[in-house]
């Protein structure tokens, strides 16, 4: 298994360590049916010659297929990368949040919205980030997704008081 360290946001290498790895700090190894695999899988390339080893706040496994890119070699994820494969992390974290909350309010509202995200929280060891960071994000999401009706010009009377 040939890793790599990046540096990504904190409570989303949490969320990896986590979901991926079981909390513990041993490399995470995603599971080839995601997503997220084949946005590093895409990003892979070789390591230059004059750049070091870089250091992060997670180490991933890299992918490794019968065919295509020995990981051996392209073992180097860029700058632009790694930003796209945090923004491939932020959305699959996102999802499921929302995916959570949402649930909760189709089965009725069973529990508030508050212990939804602490319950989410706690199941994937995620300390760095506040649950009043996540419900405001989620709160911003759904306006977002059932956008209200723009309410009607008033137009003032066509009539004039003098």
């Amino acid at each position: 298994m040939i890793t790599t360290t990046i540096n990504i946001t904190p409570y989303l290498a949490e969320y990896l360590r986590g979901k991926y790895a079981s909390g513990s700090n041993d490399p995470v190894n995603i599971p080839d049916n995601s997503d997220l695999y084949h946005v590093i899988w895409n990003y892979m390339s070789r390591r230059p010659n004059n750049m070091p080893h870089s250091d992060g706040n997670i180490v991933l496994a890299l992918p490794n297929r019968r065919e295509g890119k020995n990981p051996e070699v392209y073992n180097y994820l860029s700058a632009r990368a790694v930003t796209y494969i945090e923004l491939a992390i932020r959305r699959e974290f996102n999802e499921e949040l929302h995916a959570t909350l949402l649930d909760n309010d189709q089965r009725g509202h069973l529990f508030d919205n508050n212990a939804v995200v602490y319950q989410f929280l706690c199941t994937y060891g995620i300390e760095s980030v506040s649950e009043e960071a996540l419900l405001k994000n989620y709160y911003r999401w759904r306006e977002n997704l059932r956008k209200r009706k723009a309410r009607r010009e008033r137009k003032k009377d066509m009539i004039q008081v003098i």
